[in-house]
């Protein structure tokens, strides 16, 4: 149905109808009608007013059937056959067809009667009733729609925090992870030169008991052919000692000290990750020396202890990283 026939089934005019709807920009039936309500009294220019009537379908005059005779009666309505209802123009017929069902109509000379001022304040009231409905009509999809927004929004926020929490989850079981690769790997480093500190212990311990004097009596016992022959050189200069243990004091930052005896061709990485053993300390240190007066660069930690001069006894103290 047009906005145009609905306007006129309440009651208005064809006239002011389209000028309303022209007025309002054809902007639908509610404002094209708020306008009517407004300017009820107001006449619409003479232009509108032509265009109007001339776009309304006429009212013709219908010959009887018996042929063209002075007198003959004028069709000023259409009548619907089924109800009895009478129709203005064709308009109202095609709108009144499509909305009964009805399909049987006649011209009639009966002309449809104008609304009186009761009619008229009840059609209005009726009119501003409709009105009004279609507001809080209006008015309710505009709350369910802001509604079902509100709610999209939130399942979206709900559905970005869940998205974000599991990321974060994932970040910190990759932390964890490689913290615990990280830890087993010092592990087995730190089991490592354990057992290499452990191994030359107990080398260190049987070369002492050999070198023990009962041993080195009972090896030195010679026979009795030997000993009407050996001499013993005098005056001959012994060579320098050449070392293979060397013991090394640490002193820690908080006063204590540790002391244990490395293989001189140990690095002296060795003697730091022997303090980590001992202490458990895993945050980063630096080692020095005071006689003379020296703080181990990186590359010193993979150079043998008697390169470093370590030999045959040393003092380090530990420190803290250079920054």
């Amino acid at each position: 149905m047009s906005d145009i026939q609905t306007l006129m089934d309440m009651g208005f005019p064809r006239d002011r109808v389209e000028y309303a709807l022209k007025v309002t920009s054809h902007k639908g039936v509610e404002m094209a009608m708020e306008w009517l309500l407004a300017h009820g009294d107001e006449e619409i220019p003479a232009a509108a007013a032509s265009d109007a009537a001339a776009a309304a379908p006429g009212e013709d005059t219908a010959p009887s059937s018996s042929g063209a005779a002075e007198g003959a009666a004028v069709a000023k309505s259409l009548k619907c056959d089924d109800c009895g209802k009478v129709l203005k123009d064709q308009t109202e017929v095609e709108y009144h067809a499509a909305k009964t069902g009805h399909s049987n109509f006649s011209e009639s000379t009966e002309e449809k009667k104008a609304l009186t001022e009761e009619e008229k304040k009840a059609q209005l009231a009726l009119i501003e009733e409709k009105l009004k409905q279609k507001r809080v009509e209006r008015e309710e999809r505009e709350k369910a729609d802001a509604l079902e927004r509100e709610r999209n929004r939130i399942r979206s926020g709900k559905d970005m925090t869940e998205a974000r929490r599991r990321m974060e989850e994932i970040e910190m079981k990759k932390i964890v992870d490689q913290r615990k690769r990280e830890k087993e790997e010092e592990k087995a480093a730190r089991d490592r030169v354990r057992a290499q500190i452990e191994a030359d212990k107990a080398a260190r311990k049987a070369r002492e008991a050999k070198n023990s004097p009962g041993a080195q009596l009972s090896d030195a016992v010679p026979s009795v052919s030997s000993t009407t022959t050996a001499t013993t050189p005098t005056g001959v200069k012994s060579p320098p000692r050449e070392y293979t243990e060397t013991r090394i004091q640490v002193r820690l930052q908080d006063g204590s000290t540790l002391a244990s005896e490395f293989n001189v061709k140990e690095p002296l990485s060795a003697v730091r990750v022997f303090i980590q053993v001992k202490t458990g300390i895993e945050s980063p240190f630096a080692l020095m020396t005071t006689f003379p007066r020296k703080i181990f660069a990186d590359e010193d930690y993979e150079k043998p202890l008697e390169v470093l001069g370590l030999v045959p006894s040393a003092v380090i103290i530990m420190t803290k990283p250079a920054a």
